[in-house]
């Protein structure tokens, strides 16, 4: 037979469950279904006169008996959910409080905010504060930026200054030239 990776189940040896294995869960469910009925019709007569099976089951299935009636009285429960406690928050019943304790918690504490939400609300504020030194000019950066702004503005009217003095050159050097071609014409 092939091994490795592609390899099937037929042809290996099979497991077949043994008959006394078989009797024995026949007997247990037979005896969880009596169980049952002698629960439901509430005769304890019947649990007496049962002898059939092995002494071992018998003596589980009375104890069993015992605890499943103790606890049928409180409710019926199917499974494991009577042996494990559940502590579920939104299923306790709401205790009546005291009316001084209601007034010492009167006062509302703040929420408590997760870090997240701490530091970017630290992050608005820092940003709100630079904001305002900011437009007041006492910030690095504004002091840099009202320089620089200085300093465009002086370039600026000395451009402006240079256009002017420009202008008027043109201006009177049109003159002269006007003046020029009207005197050699003889006009003036």
């Amino acid at each position: 037979m092939p091994r490795g990776k592609f390899t099937s189940h037929k042809g290996r040896n099979r497991r077949f469950t043994n008959p006394e294995e078989l009797e024995e869960e026949r007997r247990r469910d037979e005896q969880k279904k009596w169980r049952k009925q002698k629960n439901e019709s509430g005769s304890d007569e019947e649990e007496e006169a049962t002898g059939s099976g092995d002494k071992r089951i018998s003596e589980e299935g009375s104890s069993g008996s015992e605890d499943e009636s103790s606890d049928e009285d409180d409710s019926k429960v199917k499974g494991v959910s009577n042996l494990i406690e559940i502590e579920n928050p939104n299923r306790a019943q709401r205790k009546s409080k005291k009316i001084t304790t209601l007034k010492a918690d009167a006062e509302p504490e703040k929420p408590q905010l997760s870090r997240r939400e701490r530091e970017e609300i630290e992050k608005q504020r820092a940003q709100a504060h630079y904001q305002k030194l900011h437009a007041e000019g006492k910030t690095d950066q504004a002091r840099a930026d009202l320089a620089r702004l200085a300093i465009i503005r002086q370039q600026r009217e000395e451009a402006q200054k240079r256009r002017e003095i420009e202008k008027k050159e043109k201006e009177e050097a049109a003159k002269q030239k006007t003046a020029q071609t009207q005197k050699a014409l003889g006009k003036k």
